[in-house]
């Protein structure tokens, strides 16, 4: 919660409001459950997931492997891949949209005291360093009046956030989990 808090302060004083808008921590119903994402930014400039992990230690991993790891001290931890778990979030949000792929961004902010310790892709960043990224989309790819029509679309058909709706897709995380 501290990262997601951090991503959502950083957004609202270093982004324009007028140009980006950020839904937080939207949960979207799935033809097999549910998808919770922790920040969605829509504007002209495209629409940017974000996936937000607040770790410590050092991070190894690479865009194709199933799993990174977390090394803290003589621990070390393995940990879902976040470009895998944002690609149902693009995803959904994608097939809600009915929108291209090309206008949908990927975007991983790892905060806390954590440190890569191998290349990360140009959208796996640590910190306030996510706004540069989403900044540097300079074209106009979607219509203004879309936008607003995006937005729309996410808050109608986002589940009510509530402690129910948080146990629900928890739930639903916990069954594919032990399925695999």
């Amino acid at each position: 919660m501290i990262g997601e808090l951090l991503v959502r302060l950083s957004a609202r004083f270093l982004l324009d409001r007028d140009k980006y808008k950020m839904l937080n921590d939207i949960t979207l119903p799935t033809k097999d459950g549910t998808t919770q994402i922790d920040h969605i930014i829509v504007s002209e400039y495209g629409i940017f997931v974000i996936e937000t992990k607040n770790y410590k230690g050092w991070i190894f991993g690479s865009e194709n492997q199933a799993s990174w790891t977390q090394k803290i001290f003589d621990k070390t931890y393995k940990f879902q891949n976040p470009l895998r778990q944002n690609y149902k979030h693009i995803k959904t949000v994608q097939n809600l949209l009915e929108i291209d792929a090309d206008k949908i961004f990927s975007v991983i902010v790892f905060t806390g005291d954590s440190e890569f310790k191998t290349d990360m892709p140009e959208n796996v960043i640590h910190g306030i360093k996510y706004i540069n990224y989403i900044k540097s989309k300079r074209k106009k790819i979607i219509p203004k009046y879309k936008v607003a029509r995006y937005i729309s679309k996410i808050e109608s058909t986002q589940l009510k956030p509530s402690l129910k709706t948080k146990r629900e897709h928890i739930k639903h995380v916990k069954n594919i989990k032990n399925k695999s």
